[in-house]
């Protein structure tokens, strides 16, 4: 299934490590603001909240940095973050769907536009991608949690749909409201997961190559470098090969 977030797929082609990790910490930071601004400050009780801090944990985020995001959106005055969902067109007729967290749509609408024209994009409207699409939950293991036959077992008992590997994660699908007792039954058995969260998919896979796909990477890296995306997800099918020669 295509629409898989690009997050996890172009970390080893990107460059300035430390920089990468500090602006995961802030996009974790902003997720765990907007969730106890909605559901409190419990995460058992909380599991958007739950799932926000076990990213944080699953990439080595100091629990300051946790309790402090925490402190922020429970606070008198907390931070107004707006979700907001953009969708558009990259080269090659690719469906792009982009996701933030923002305390400033202008800037925001701005930013997301200036990067797909930049890179022979545009914006489209409001369900001109994700009517294509659906919604589920996806939980993600670094391959060495456990043997491909043992995870995908943990997986359909916990109720999830599906356990793949893709490149070095275990990625387990469940529908939206599954989402919630099945990673919390694996984090029983695997610990915190890499992430747990509702992701768009969808079956239809555009074939890019060439020019074309290199710039569309660098369309999707611009899109995820900014400070207010939270996920980026798109539907090219990019062959192996091609994926090699541009991460060279």
């Amino acid at each position: 299934m295509a629409g898989h977030s690009k997050f996890a797929n172009i970390q080893h082609r990107k460059g300035a490590q430390d920089k990468k990790r500090a602006q995961a910490f802030t996009k974790i930071a902003r997720e765990i603001q907007a969730a106890v601004k909605l559901g409190g400050v419990d995460p058992n009780g909380n599991p958007r909240l739950f799932r926000a801090m076990a990213a944080g944990r699953a990439i080595n985020m100091p629990k300051d940095n946790i309790q402090r995001a925490v402190d922020k959106g429970s606070g008198v005055g907390a931070e107004q973050l707006d979700e907001i969902r953009y969708e558009g067109f990259g080269p090659g007729g690719i469906g792009v769907i982009v996701e933030c967290l923002t305390d400033n749509k202008n800037r925001t609408a701005g930013e997301v536009r200036s990067a797909f024209a930049k890179h022979g994009g545009n914006l489209g409207e409001s369900n001109s991608v994700s009517n294509s699409w659906r919604k589920v939950g996806e939980i993600r293991y670094p391959v060495e949690a456990a043997g491909e036959d043992a995870m995908l077992e943990a997986a359909i008992e916990a109720g999830a749909d599906d356990c793949t590997v893709e490149g070095e994660q275990h990625v387990v699908t469940c529908e939206m409201n599954a989402l919630a007792p099945v990673s919390q039954d694996l984090a029983k058995k695997f610990g915190d997961p890499a992430s747990a969260k509702f992701v768009w998919r969808t079956d239809i896979a555009i074939p890019i190559e060439g020019y074309g796909a290199e710039t569309l990477m660098k369309l999707l890296d611009q899109l995820d470098d900014l400070d207010d995306v939270q996920d980026v997800y798109s539907n090219e099918d990019i062959s192996d090969e091609e994926l090699a020669r541009l991460s060279q």
